[in-house]
């Protein structure tokens, strides 16, 4: 039986990829290495500090990961703080609202720095909902590496086969089947070229998983 609910954030609770895309081609201009579509691509799901190390490692730069963090995450907020279009992802709040109500305990696992899920969760006013919040950041391995979900399930305080992942990029579906948790593929409009394979079910309207019908599926 269904008893928590671990929520990927980026293009799953809120659309911050935009936001990302430029803070990140404004970061990669400021250090002059020109970054492929594919390259870029492949990143996502991934935090922030593993990406700058692999783009020190790719680019030969002799700055450190931490500057080229600190580059991209000022550009992020200066956005954040002024770009009108940052929005909840259409649906979600009345899922969240419908789990909550149905008393699934919800956690959020996100690849963001704690800074950004903080700001995005006192902006939209999510906190009441979620028992608690976990970073990527803080922690030693990134998604793909299951670590994410597994301690998001310790904090949830239930079994892995009592959980469900919503996720919208590669290398997170990956962490939550490697994690051996049941995994909804989000097949969100801002994450482009992922593979939602591995994922049990995919979806593009969260209406599709509300709580009867999540919840009769497994």
């Amino acid at each position: 039986m269904l008893k928590a609910v671990l929520f990927d954030m980026d293009g799953v609770i809120v659309d911050t990829e935009p936001l990302h895309h430029k803070a990140y081609y404004m970061m990669f201009n400021a250090f002059n290495i020109e970054v492929s579509k594919e390259l870029y691509e492949s990143f996502t799901g991934q935090s922030t500090i593993n990406i700058c190390r692999k783009l020190c490692d790719i680019f030969n730069l002799e700055n450190n990961p931490e500057e080229l963090v600190q580059s991209k995450r000022n550009s992020f907020f200066s956005l954040f703080d002024n770009d009108p279009s940052l929005q909840l992802i259409d649906g979600v709040l009345e899922l969240i609202k419908d789990y909550y109500s149905n008393g699934l305990t919800l956690v959020l696992a996100s690849s963001a720095s704690m800074f950004t899920i903080n700001s995005v969760f006192t902006r939209f006013e999510l906190d009441k909902y979620f028992k608690s919040k976990i970073s990527g950041a803080d922690l030693k391995a990134s998604k793909p590496h299951p670590e994410i979900f597994e301690k998001a399930a310790e904090l949830a305080g239930y079994n892995r086969s009592e959980c469900i992942v919503i996720e919208d990029s590669t290398n997170g579906i990956k962490a939550a089947k490697s994690a051996g948790i049941y995994c909804v593929g989000y097949d969100s409009l801002n994450s482009k070229n992922q593979d939602y394979s591995l994922a049990d079910i995919v979806v593009n309207d969260f209406k599709d998983i509300a709580y009867n019908k999540i919840n009769a599926k497994l």
